[in-house]
């Protein structure tokens, strides 16, 4: 089974701020990656009410269903590798492979069978190297929107804070509260259903 703790800091950002890091870090267009996220929960949200979130993520053709859980520092990922078919069956059906994801949903007590597809959010992602972590530059569409984020992946909970703090200060970017692309999407998908 693939398991990871995922620690990571993450602001949105303006455009021109999000350009202005682009040219710092000299990033071109060429280093973005396309990469596409299908996003599930139960019709009740059980994932969601259990601060968790269901995903397909599909990049360079390779398809992940990662499930992700509050961990006492970050989030626990669960990755399972799926075939293009896997893919489509879960969006269009809900219906899961057997795998570590689905024994994970098992703990959490998530009724499997109900899974449904939420819909989709692409993201164009570049990554760098920075300071014993990795910085990663997203330009997000989902729905009606369109965002930039900027996010910090690191190893270190107490020293990747203060490294990201000091980015944002060095660059005058204030610190925004910034929720998960996951729960940004439903909030819009929600206020779009009101």
């Amino acid at each position: 089974m693939s398991q990871e703790i995922e620690i990571e800091f993450k602001n949105l950002l303006t455009k021109n701020e999000f350009n202005q890091l682009k040219k710092v870090f000299q990033i071109d267009e060429d280093d973005f990656i396309l990469q596409e996220n299908h996003y599930f929960d139960t019709p009740q949200f059980s994932l969601k009410e259990l601060g968790a979130a269901l995903r397909i993520r599909k990049k360079k053709n390779q398809f992940v269903l990662t499930l992700k859980e509050p961990a006492k520092i970050g989030l626990l990922e669960t990755h399972q590798a799926l075939t293009n078919d896997e893919a489509q069956t879960i969006i269009t059906s809900g219906i899961l492979p057997e795998g570590p994801v689905v024994a994970q949903l098992h703990k959490l007590e998530v009724a499997v069978q109900t899974i449904t597809y939420f819909g989709s959010l692409t993201t164009s992602r570049a990554e760098k190297n920075y300071k014993n972590g990795l910085i990663v530059l997203d330009h997000s569409r989902y729905l009606n929107i369109e965002d930039y984020e900027l996010e910090y992946e690191v190893q270190d909970e107490e020293k990747g804070k203060a490294a990201f703090h000091q980015l944002l200060n060095e660059f005058s970017i204030p610190v925004r509260q910034t929720k998960n692309k996951i729960r940004r999407f439903y909030e819009q998908k929600y206020k779009e259903a009101r």
